[in-house]
C-alpha cells in the first residue's frame, strides 16, 4: 500500500504542476498584458509543440462568471491532456464550482489499474490571483 500512496502523491503533484505552471499564451489568446509569460523550457521542447502548464493564469483579471468557470475547466483539461495522450491515465474528469468570490476546481484521475485519484484545488481563484 505504501507504493500506492507514493504513486498517488506523485500523480497529485504532476496534476498540480500541470495546472499551476504558467503555459505560454498562444498567438490567438486574448491577454491583458503585453507579456505572453510561460515556462522558458517550452522554448526548446524535445517534442514539437510539447508544452507544460496551463493557461489558467490568463483568468487572473477576469470577472468570476459562468463563462470564466467554463474557460477554467477547458484550460484545466488542456493542461492535463498529456496524461491521456501518453497513456498514463485512462480518464481525466474536471469540474469547476463557482461561488460568490471563489472558483473551485476538482480533478479526478483514473489510473490504468482502475484506481482514482482526487485532486482538489479548493480555492483556485485565490491561487490564480495570488491572494
Amino acid at each position: 500500500m505504501l507504493q500506492d500512496d507514493a504513486t498517488d502523491g506523485a500523480w497529485q503533484r504532476a496534476a498540480v504542476i500541470s495546472l499551476l505552471t504558467w503555459r505560454r499564451a498562444g498567438p490567438d489568446d486574448r491577454i491583458d498584458d503585453p507579456e505572453r509569460f510561460g515556462w522558458w523550457g517550452d522554448s526548446f521542447p524535445s517534442l514539437a509543440n510539447d508544452r507544460i502548464g496551463s493557461r489558467l493564469w490568463q483568468l487572473r483579471r477576469a470577472k468570476l462568471t459562468a463563462e470564466t468557470a467554463q474557460t477554467a475547466e477547458a484550460f484545466a483539461r488542456e493542461a492535463l491532456a498529456w496524461m491521456l495522450e501518453d497513456g498514463r491515465v485512462t480518464a481525466v474528469a474536471v469540474t469547476t464550482t463557482r461561488g460568490v468570490d471563489r472558483l473551485e476546481l476538482q480533478v479526478l484521475l483514473t489510473l490504468r489499474d482502475g484506481r482514482t485519484i482526487d485532486v482538489q484545488l479548493d480555492n483556485l481563484w485565490q491561487v490564480i490571483n495570488a491572494v
